[in-house]
């Protein structure tokens, strides 16, 4: 790669930020979790999903500073067989002993020590595929059968095996990014319309199709219409967010994870936040996600090549996505999806991934815009 100019060091903003934002989700499991822990394992280990979040912290850090020491353009040459990889690790969560299920989805491969999660996997190597893809057609975006429709049909592909887990809130993320890549990439506005406009009608027509869906997005309209039924869990986040006010109840102190509020220590964690920190302290999350979202643009627009400006976009975009959607959700501003919060959230699958994604990042920024 002799044409890339290396910086001395990383962009360590990211790399601090980052780290930071995990061990304030650290400190905020160790607080939601505790009553779930303690209803589980009957008091012999509180502090249950604190370990095991630090010891995914821990792996996460080391994947992260191993992969930032990767040149970020070797992913390009692996880019099909890691989503072929990926596209048979959807496929095996359906199998049995392979696969895993809870609460009537398969999502999970059981690794025996751990459960992963392919879809946080697909996150990634179908964002590094469509990049590498985008890459080699430069010269055919304008066109239908050069880029339109081969990006349907391969994000048709993912999206129909991730609906059959399934999990619309990861399928929303990685929609809402292989769109802005695409746009990115320089597709022509038609194009991008074109294929909105088709997603919003699948998108409806997939909402309809099953009556709990439709449901949760009736909820979303109407959240007070049924406050002990289907509109429980949003209820209980407001309830969780007004308490706090604008200073907080304390930290430790919260009601609502006392089993009023479901997933506490996952998806709704956000929520716990906003009662025990309050308003003030809890805003410092998003304005976390914000400056990072500056930063990883930052790192996009001065990329050297299409490929490394896509996938920092990609990147970015992702991780700023799932964490407005996790937000937005516990503030009644868009229907309940089930996606954790980056670095913040319990889930080991999820920390790990984002930090893989962080050290792409990382290596990416190595690297100025000038050319030798």
């Amino acid at each position: 790669m002799k044409y890339l100019t290396k910086r001395s060091k990383p962009d360590y903003k990211i790399y601090l930020l980052t780290i930071a934002m995990s061990l304030v989700g650290l400190v905020m499991i160790a607080s939601a979790s505790v009553v779930v822990a303690y209803e589980k394992y009957g008091g012999t280990n509180d502090y249950y999903y604190v370990w095991h979040q630090a010891f995914a912290l821990i792996a996460g850090i080391i994947v992260m500073t191993v992969i930032a020491g990767i040149n970020y353009q070797n992913w390009k040459k692996i880019a099909l067989p890691l989503m072929v990889i990926t596209l048979v690790m959807l496929v095996a969560v359906f199998l049995p002993v392979i696969g895993s299920s809870a609460k009537g989805a398969h999502r999970w491969i059981n690794f025996g020590l751990f459960p992963f999660q392919p879809s946080e996997l697909a996150k990634v190597s179908f964002l590094i595929y469509l990049c590498a893809w985008f890459e080699s057609r430069e010269k055919k975006l304008g066109t239908i059968g050069g880029s339109l429709f081969p990006f349907t049909v391969m994000l048709g592909l993912i999206s129909f095996l991730i609906i059959l887990q399934p999990d619309l809130g990861t399928l929303t993320i990685i929609v809402l990014t292989s769109m802005s890549v695409f746009f990115a990439a320089g597709a022509p506005i038609w194009n991008f319309a074109s294929l909105g406009a088709f997603l919003a009608v699948v998108f409806a027509v997939f909402i309809r199709s099953k009556e709990y869906r439709w449901n949760r997005f009736l909820t979303f309209l109407n959240p007070g219409a049924e406050t002990l039924g289907r509109g429980y869990h949003v209820n209980q986040a407001f309830i969780a967010v007004s308490q706090g006010s604008f200073w907080g109840l304390g930290f430790g102190e919260s009601i609502q994870k006392l089993k009023y509020l479901p997933e506490p220590h996952t998806d709704s964690i956000f929520a716990i936040m906003c009662e025990e920190l309050g308003f003030f302290r809890s805003s410092l999350v998003i304005i976390a996600f914000i400056y990072f979202f500056i930063l990883g643009l930052r790192v996009a627009k001065n990329a050297p090549d299409t490929f490394g400006r896509l996938l920092a976009l990609g990147i970015t975009t992702s991780l700023t996505v799932q964490a407005l959607i996790n937000i937005a959700a516990m503030l009644g501003l868009v229907p309940l999806t089930g996606v954790t919060l980056p670095f913040i959230s319990y889930g080991g699958s999820s920390l790990i991934i984002s930090f893989a994604q962080i050290g792409i990042l990382l290596n990416i920024s190595k690297y100025s815009n000038e050319r030798a």
